[in-house]
């Protein structure tokens, strides 16, 4: 896979396209966010990899770049801010994962593949997040087989963790996902989670605490 890593410090971004090439990425390291622009507008990549400090802008304005024109790679951001404000800016500026520094390399990787498996999953019309199913043609949901009556906004909030399960999504994210279905109770998201816990199982949808929502797979 195609990966643009984007990361002023030398020595991090030799051992990352290091550790990167050895894993099977081909990888190509730039170290200003104004190289990355020229990369992404010529080239198509399935990663990229965006430290937040740069020498010509931040990072986030990168991803701002990026998402607005319509390139939905996926990004995960590499930072020594771990801040939770810098956290949910980064997710919901559109990012799909968010590493704090230092990281080990094999933890990266491994955040690395869940992004790849969340981007290509849920391609068919009827998702099966272990033992829910949601049937995006005929708007139905099911667990362990047996019918779950949703509301309209119950069932978008619902459609809009499961898209990527297991990545956490915060309360911005799923309001915008709910604009886009032509919601306009976007600040009853805490309502509607409450009551997707009581039909579902608690255990179902889980929280990150000053970030958001996560729905989680249940065997």
């Amino acid at each position: 896979m195609k990966t643009l890593l984007v990361e002023d410090d030398i020595p991090l971004g030799t051992s990352l396209q290091e550790a990167l090439d050895k894993a099977g990425y081909l990888t190509t390291w730039v170290r200003r966010a104004g190289d990355a622009r020229r990369f992404l507008a010529a080239e198509e990549f399935g990663l990229v990899l965006l430290d937040i400090v740069l020498p010509d802008e931040s990072g986030f304005d990168l991803l701002a770049w990026m998402r607005g024109r319509l390139l939905a790679t996926p990004v995960v951001m590499l930072t020594a801010r771990d801040s939770v404000t810098d956290r949910v800016r980064g997710l919901d500026g559109g990012a799909d994962d968010y590493v704090p520094k230092p990281f080990a390399v094999d933890e990266l990787l491994s955040r690395i593949r869940a992004v790849t498996r969340r981007v290509g999953a849920q391609r068919s019309a009827q998702w099966r997040i272990g033992r829910l199913t949601i049937d995006t043609a005929s708007r139905r949901v099911s667990l362990a087989e047996h019918d779950v009556a949703l509301s309209q906004r119950e069932y978008d909030v619902l459609v809009a963790l499961a898209a990527e399960p297991g990545r956490v999504m915060t309360r911005a994210q799923i309001e915008r996902s709910l604009a886009t279905r032509g919601g306009s109770d976007s600040n009853a998201v805490d309502v509607h989670i409450h009551n997707l816990r009581r039909k579902l199982g608690s255990e179902f949808i889980g929280t990150v605490r000053g970030v958001g929502y996560v729905l989680e797979t249940v065997a």
